[in-house]
């Protein structure tokens, strides 16, 4: 079963002649431990993919599945429950709660779904220093370079061990290094099962990807698997002469 689905989806804001159409039948699926990069230009639907498979906006037309639920389906209640426990955001804007450290912003959607205090801050320290972030983690979000803020908002998707993570330009306040080691570690959440869609304009980081969808004017123009990075392709054995 696939972990999200889009299906004959249509997205549309404004009406009338301020009608602007997002996305334009858009059917797609992402499968347990894929990563799939959606790459595009600015204003392509790119980022209404993630907000429509998150539950965070509704489809005007179609359907969104979230293993195999149609979140259309989900009262107010159940949605936000899908959210907490199945799918993790790492979003453009970063959505930092301003008055709490960087450890209080990974461990409080935790404790929202249950864990408990100590468990939850063992977790959201082992997610920052995943994503290299350095101590003190109990410095506030204005303390906090834009990569360092990135890397916390990272580290917030990573310690809830959700089945889906929506990731919009993850690397966009990060340094090369850096922005590699965040991709790695999404990948490594998908060797785990955990299916990643990752919004990139960089084709160094969707090359990471196991399929890349490209988007134009809100509708799916190509699908293509991606060559591997250089590290992969310098790992992979050679062939035997003759084969």
């Amino acid at each position: 079963m696939s972990v999200l689905e889009l299906c004959d989806v249509v997205k549309r804001y404004g009406a009338g002649p301020t009608e602007v159409v997002a996305l334009d039948h858009v059917s797609l699926a992402v499968e347990p431990g894929e990563l799939m990069a959606v790459m595009g230009p600015s204003g392509s639907g790119k980022s209404t993919v993630l907000h429509l498979g998150g539950g965070l906006e509704a489809p005007s037309t179609g359907r969104v599945l979230v293993g195999g639920r149609d979140i259309a389906t989900l009262a107010p209640t159940g949605l936000a429950a899908l959210r907490r426990r199945e799918v993790g955001f790492v979003f453009q804007r970063l959505n930092l709660v301003p008055s709490l450290t960087a450890a209080e912003n990974v461990l409080l959607p935790l404790e929202f779904d249950g864990v408990r205090g100590r468990e939850a801050a063992r977790r959201a320290g082992e997610a920052l220093e995943a994503v290299g972030l350095a101590r003190p983690h109990d410095r506030f979000p204005d303390d906090l370079s834009g990569g360092e803020q990135q890397r916390v908002a990272i580290a917030r998707a990573l310690a809830g061990r959700h089945q889906l993570i929506l990731a919009d330009e993850p690397t966009g306040s990060l340094d090369t290094v850096t922005g590699d080691l965040i991709i790695e570690l999404l990948a490594s959440q998908c060797e785990a099962g955990t299916a990643v869609v990752l919004v990139t304009h960089e084709p160094r980081y969707a090359s990471w990807a196991d399929r890349v969808v490209f988007l134009r004017d809100g509708s799916v123009v190509d699908e293509a698997a991606p060559a591997p990075p250089p590290e992969r392709a310098l790992a992979a054995p050679a062939s035997a002469p003759g084969r």
